[in-house]
């Protein structure tokens, strides 16, 4: 089976590409879904995530604080890494035992972060969802209620647009110009 990543810069549009690969019959793996119930309720993952950063990241209900965890490796790359050390070997295990359970002539992980991670090699495919730095504010802006100064923070965090797109297979541009569906058919078919 292909395995296929769905990448792209925040406010790029992954979710809504990836609802419309779904639409097509191609089921999707939503590696930051996942990442967020694995520090719920993964014993192992809460373990090693309050080892490293103390009882308190988790809230008196049992479910991770995402804004103090985020808060706390946000500008610390090294506690960043090691956060990622333990939640992303249990990200690939979960797609793994996901994909053996699927019918279909691929599948499809969207994930934010395959290149920056170092995950590319999983994949037979990548898309890359590309949409230009304005509009990709704008939508971060109106979707998540952010300034404008901590979208921009955001965007540090992640990889050049112009490394994904020479680094993918395919390039779907969300420029609110072009036609979305014709490019999806268009993957659609050369992946099935």
């Amino acid at each position: 089976m292909i395995k296929v990543a769905v990448t792209g810069g925040i406010g790029a549009g992954k979710s809504f590409i990836c609802e419309i690969f779904n639409k097509l019959g191609i089921p999707v793996f939503n590696a930051d879904h996942i990442a967020r119930q694995l520090f719920d309720s993964n014993q192992e993952v809460r373990k090693k995530v309050i080892g490293l950063f103390g009882e308190d990241v988790y809230q008196p209900n049992g479910a991770i604080n995402r804004k103090k965890l985020a808060d706390l490796v946000f500008d610390d790359k090294i506690a960043l890494s090691k956060l990622n050390d333990i939640i992303h070997p249990e990200v690939r295990k979960e797609f793994h035992e996901w994909v053996k359970k699927q019918k279909a002539p691929y599948v499809i992980q969207e994930s934010a972060i395959v290149f920056e991670s170092g995950i590319e090699g999983n994949f037979d495919k990548i898309i890359t969802v590309s949409a230009p730095e304005e509009l990709r504010i704008k939508r971060v802006m109106q979707r998540d209620g952010m300034t404008r100064e901590k979208v921009l923070e955001r965007m540090k965090n992640q990889k050049n647009e112009k490394e994904k797109i020479m680094k993918s297979d395919f390039i779907i541009e969300n420029d609110e110009i072009k036609m979305i569906l014709p490019q999806v058919i268009n993957i659609h078919n050369k992946l099935k």
